[in-house]
């Protein structure tokens, strides 16, 4: 199993957050489970890739050419993949992992899992999505996805397939029993 990890290329204002990120490598890494993520050296990214790697466990990297070529890419990696564009980043992300993670972050980390979550939704993939709710990070959205269920745009069924857990083993307890809801138009398939 692999998962996507997507967090802030930041640490972020509570020191919490960075414990979690490198809680989240080390237990993934002991879980046998390899860690895809978007091959940063810095911030949460790159010390969830540390801490797994400290653990013995499998990291691979996902870097669009023009970030490498900012030097912020990480070095010491199991496998990195150089891509030439943010889509073609998010897409190979998808493909090489079973289920997808969000830790705290910013615009990209929150671009990047409700992506994730609407090709689930729509049938494109059945993988788990998922949110690392570290100290109530991510309430807020979670409120608002609620919103959109009770303002009729999407489907309560829809919602629930997304798993909020504030440390990663109960998360990852329940990707490992994830069943996906029936996709919103009714078939499976390859993205339009």
């Amino acid at each position: 199993m692999n998962l996507c990890i997507y967090c802030g290329s930041g640490l972020g204002a509570d020191p919490a957050y960075l414990a979690a990120a490198r809680t989240t490598g080390a237990y993934l890494a002991r879980q046998g489970v390899g860690v895809v993520y978007g091959g940063a050296r810095v911030g949460l990214m790159g010390a969830v890739a540390d801490a797994a790697l400290a653990a013995g466990g499998q990291v691979a990297g996902v870097m669009p050419r023009a970030l490498i070529e900012r030097e912020i890419a990480h070095m010491g990696l199991s496998s990195m993949h150089v891509v030439g564009s943010m889509h073609e980043r998010k897409a190979l992300m998808a493909e090489l992992s079973d289920g997808f993670v969000a830790l705290p972050g910013g615009p990209g980390t929150l671009d990047e899992i409700v992506e994730q979550w609407t090709w689930g939704l729509l049938g494109i993939h059945a993988k788990p999505s998922g949110f690392l709710n570290v100290n109530g990070y991510f309430d807020p959205l979670r409120e608002m996805m609620r919103r959109m269920a009770g303002e009729g745009f999407v489907g309560d069924q829809y919602v629930d397939m997304l798993v909020f857990e504030p440390t990663i083993e109960p998360l990852l307890a329940r990707f490992r029993d994830y069943c996906a809801p029936a996709p919103k138009w009714g078939t499976t398939g390859a993205a339009p």
